[in-house]
């Protein structure tokens, strides 16, 4: 696991999951481990495998069809773990929550510790969003 296990917390592993975006917030995602921001100096590693993440970082407005893939994806990440949510999507349905397949918010199926708002979201909102949930984990390790 990523994390250090002393008081101060660092090396956050994270975990991009994308419920159905439209790519805008993804791709500002993308964008904070290119050189211009670079957040791979700060020890924050993108990984593929929830059984290594830190923090669950989730995209899209939660629906029928992957909430079980999503609940499964948090059930499967080891103890101190946070999860933020990218995007008005993410974080509230978005032009999405009146659909009919729609179930709100990622928080209508998993916990969310941090709700990073935007269409799309900032990569600067975005690094803050990860110091924020540092900072939670700092408290619960």
């Amino acid at each position: 696991m990523g994390l250090v296990t002393t008081a101060r917390v660092k090396s956050p592993w994270i975990m991009h999951f994308d419920c159905g975006s439209c790519n805008g917030c993804d791709i500002e995602i993308l964008a904070c481990l290119t050189p211009l921001y670079d957040v791979e100096r700060f020890g924050i590693i993108n990984i593929g495998n929830p059984k290594h993440a830190d923090v669950l970082v989730v995209t899209g407005a939660a629906n029928r069809r992957n909430a079980r893939v999503l609940r499964n994806l948090y059930e499967q990440m080891p103890e101190p773990k946070l999860v933020m949510a990218v995007g008005t999507c993410a974080c509230s349905g978005g032009v999405f929550h009146q659909c009919p397949n729609i179930l709100g918010g990622v928080d209508k199926v998993i916990p969310v510790n941090v709700y990073v708002p935007g269409c799309a979201a900032r990569p600067e909102a975005i690094i803050d969003g990860v110091v924020l949930a540092l900072q939670k984990l700092a408290g619960a390790a």
